[in-house]
């Protein structure tokens, strides 16, 4: 074939004398129609392939399996640039490099609305632009998760969902027993007087946290404070800290720990000799402190390649409904020391 003319499976054919079918069936290789192909026959159509250069249209070919070949991913709050930008960051670098890796495109879907007010299902819904969806949020939308559920449309939700109308296939961070190893690690040390400054619930997140924590707080233990809320003023929080002889705190949010530690020194108390300090999580910007908060490692990138992976899955083999949580492991720190004599209280 010469000239400037686009090679056609037809002109493949019609030089390997085979019908275009089995042209089709070879460039596509899957081994069950393979099989029913003489190997000289494959072997006479990829020699033809090799000698003229062919080079199968990628829409055609996107179009014949009905795929687009890109992944939608879906945040319930602002990615970028926002507050949460160093939250979602390291997910999404996840995304974009096993997506990457399966030969796929991503979309960023924003949904109808602004801020809290996000909706997937919002009017123009442009979600069957892609081929599948992966959904990131600290909190879902309950309605919708259900109606993902119950529909035929792939998606994989990153961090646990509890069941809605069905399972759920999610990858997430395994909190609960992050949060365990960090108790028995303060226990350890002789801490019986623990705080906790965050909420019990209602997020999934939140409550595996708040579950690992009551879990290695049996036997012994001592829940002396609860305050049932982030982003309080820190010396208000400092000083019902100081108030109840707590002498190991378990923060939620790195902000808050970041704030009460600050507020300590500046009354002459220290981290962790008049009191102990851990993050139930990771730094994402470290360098906002200049102390390293015991803390346990959760695996953002790896969680946003598992969830394209296994979305992936999902679109080309209807894969069926999978739920990974990955180890969060420990971070040394330097916040979680062996308990005081006297609690903070006594030492003012």
């Amino acid at each position: 074939m010469t000239g400037s003319k686009r090679l056609t499976q037809h002109d493949i054919a019609k030089l390997a004398g085979v019908s275009q079918a089995t042209v089709s069936l070879v460039l596509n290789g899957a081994p069950a129609a393979m099989a029913r192909i003489p190997q000289d026959t494959r072997e006479r159509v990829q020699h033809v392939i090799r000698t003229t250069g062919y080079v199968a249209d990628p829409i055609a070919r996107r179009m014949a399996k009905g795929l687009n070949r890109i992944l939608g991913v879906f945040t319930y709050e602002p990615a970028f640039p926002s507050e949460q930008a160093d939250f979602f960051a390291p997910f999404l670098l996840g995304i974009e490099e096993e997506a990457q890796a399966q030969n796929y495109d991503l979309l960023l879907l924003t949904g109808a609305g602004v801020g809290r007010e996000r909706k997937i299902f919002a009017d123009g819904n442009r979600l069957r632009i892609a081929d599948g969806c992966l959904v990131l949020g600290r909190e879902f939308d309950r309605a919708e998760l259900k109606r993902l559920v119950s529909g035929n449309y792939p998606f994989v939700a990153i961090g646990r969902r509890e069941d809605a109308g069905g399972p759920v296939p999610y990858v997430g961070g395994d909190y609960t027993n992050g949060t365990r190893t960090l108790v028995e690690k303060a226990r350890a040390l002789g801490h019986e007087k623990l705080a906790y400054v965050g909420p019990s619930g209602s997020a999934e997140s939140v409550a595996d946290r708040w579950r690992g924590f009551a879990d290695a707080s049996t036997a012994g233990a001592e829940l002396v404070l609860h305050v049932d809320e982030v982003g309080r003023p820190a010396g208000e929080t400092l000083d019902v800290i100081v108030a109840s002889g707590a002498t190991a705190v378990f923060f939620i949010e790195l902000a808050d720990a970041v704030r009460v530690e600050a507020a300590a020194r500046k009354r002459g108390l220290s981290v962790p000799e008049d009191f102990s300090a851990i993050v139930l999580g990771s730094h994402v910007r470290a360098e906002r402190s200049h102390v390293q908060f015991t803390a346990f490692d959760i695996p953002r990138e790896e969680m946003g390649r598992q969830a394209t992976a296994m979305l992936v899955r999902r679109i080309e083999g209807a894969a069926p409904i999978e739920q990974i949580l990955l180890t969060c492991e420990p971070v040394e720190g330097e916040t979680l020391g062996p308990a005081p004599f006297g609690s903070a209280k006594k030492r003012m």
